[in-house]
């Protein structure tokens, strides 16, 4: 299952709409590189899920190398890019307006060339370029060392498209543009494309064939990001336990195939203050390595997310996922076994085809038996050139998917507030990402299970009124935090 996904979610500690992965605070955000360009001037914005922003970077990088600057203000660009996501209809309409509003700016600057990137580009590439005329660039997601020569054809006059699908491209010697960073945590994309058919997923269509990125750089990126104070990473792919390289050199003395459970190993000896995260697992593919491993580094983060989608039998055959409940289950039960700290998230689809109130009901008692600490909740909605779409019909009325959704996201509240509870009165050691929203004087940053933490920016040297300050805690800073109360979703606690 790739970590891109079709709908809005709920996450069930806050009410609020996000997801992990495609973050709605991000959705057509304008990306900036702080370097002087050669006059010309390019907007970009993106949308989608984590590997779109990580695109976005690597794009930002080829085009800042031929001399581009970048911009916020699409009115003063001469080149407009959007990385798009097909992945949601509401994402796809969002963008198509946004699209109008371009193509109403080129009516004041005539030169001014618009392109589509990313997933939407293979997918809607005639009507976007013949029927409706929005735009003049398309480039699939494999096909962005193509930018440059893309423009100059554009500039010219012509239509340029290149959306062509790779089975090697994974842009491994390409350093991206670190875009809104917060200077602390990053991404690295260790592989591209998904092999796994799931029925309901557009992204083996849209992002082709499953490759993995050579170790080697996976490393040297992890070695310089340390080195610029960045203290966290998260390995980055559709599906990471399907991570599999052949070496060539000799350089790793571990073994021919590199493995996930071996790149992890590998990372985590980049630096012992470096933490590492990964996302996403699939379910058939993780191994009691990849356990054992994170069992092993306590820089890497005890914590899994572990989509199951349904808890049914025959809805998990339906919509080809590769495993049965009792299979899940028992994965589940290796995590609690090896790693017994171990946090869990999952992804749930209520309403998919077929579903009976039987199969609903199934879910909610794996939820229940998982425990899950959180979960991103999805009513299901058909995406065109699926299996699902060819294959199945989306029968479920919409009241009864959005029922069914009530109801699991009022079980995940109460699992996910009783495990925020279950971290009052320990001690947890959280890196520091930023200023709290709701407070200047105090930082927030994660556990180790991924679990948001607050506490003070400031030490006083007594607790007399008007004490001087005797720390001032910054972020990239590891903090020893005691939980002392909580909100539904967050843990606060004094610095120990």
């Amino acid at each position: 299952m790739s970590p891109c996904f079709f709908l809005i979610t709920f996450t069930p500690r806050s009410k609020k709409m996000e997801n992990k992965i495609i973050d709605e605070a991000r959705q057509g955000e304008t990306l900036v590189v702080e370097k002087p360009g050669n006059g010309k001037k390019l907007f970009l914005e993106s949308y989608g899920c984590a590997m779109n922003f990580s695109d976005s970077e690597i794009v930002a990088s080829i085009l800042s190398d031929k001399g581009f600057s970048t911009t916020n203000n699409y009115n003063e660009a001469d080149v407009i890019l959007v990385n798009t996501c097909a992945i949601r209809e509401n994402a796809e309409q969002r963008i198509r307006q946004r699209l109008h509003d371009f193509k109403k700016a080129k009516k004041g600057n005539p030169d001014l060339i618009v392109g589509v990137l990313g997933c939407m580009a293979e997918r809607l590439k005639s009507k976007l370029l013949e029927e409706e005329k929005l735009v003049d660039i398309v480039v699939g997601p494999d096909s962005y060392r193509d930018l440059p020569n893309l423009i100059e054809t554009a500039e010219d006059g012509q239509k340029a498209v290149n959306v062509l699908l790779s089975r090697e491209e994974t842009y491994a010697d390409i350093s991206p543009v670190r875009l809104h960073s917060n200077g602390v945590t990053a991404f690295i994309s260790i592989m591209r494309g998904c092999d796994n058919m799931c029925s309901f997923c557009v992204v083996p269509f849209t992002r082709g064939r499953e490759r993995s990125r050579d170790p080697e750089s996976i490393v040297r990126e992890a070695q310089s990001l340390f080195e610029e104070g960045y203290r966290e990473v998260t390995l980055l792919g559709q599906n990471v336990d399907s991570y599999k390289f052949q070496v060539q050199s000799s350089k790793f003395k571990v073994q021919k195939i590199i493995s996930f459970a071996a790149l992890l190993e590998i990372v985590a000896q980049v630096n012992p203050n470096l933490r590492v995260r990964f996302s996403t697992s699939h379910p058939k593919d993780l191994t009691n390595d990849v356990l054992h491993t994170m069992a092993k580094y306590e820089n890497i983060c005890k914590y899994i997310h572990l989509p199951v989608q349904s808890g049914n039998n025959r809805v998990l055959e339906m919509m080809n996922r590769g495993y049965t409940r009792e299979w899940y289950m028992d994965r589940i039960n290796a995590i609690r076994n090896i790693i017994p700290d171990c946090g869990i998230s999952t992804d749930i689809i209520t309403g998919f085809c077929s579903e009976t109130e039987e199969d609903h009901q199934d879910t909610l008692s794996l939820m229940e038996w998982a425990n899950y600490d959180f979960a991103y909740m999805f009513a299901y909605s058909e995406r065109p050139k699926t299996l699902a779409e060819r294959k199945y019909k989306d029968d479920v009325p919409e009241e009864i998917k959005k029922r069914r959704l009530a109801e699991i996201v009022v079980m995940q509240q109460k699992l996910s507030g009783g495990k925020t509870k279950d971290g009052l009165g320990k001690i947890h050691r959280v890196l520091a990402e930023g200023v709290s929203k709701k407070s200047a004087g105090k930082l927030y940053g994660r556990n180790t299970q991924n679990t948001v933490v607050v506490f003070p920016k400031y030490i006083a040297n007594s607790e007399e009124p008007g004490a001087r300050m005797e720390k001032e805690y910054q972020k990239g800073e590891y903090v020893n935090v005691l939980a002392t109360e909580c909100t539904s979703a967050t843990l606060i606690g004094e610095v120990l």
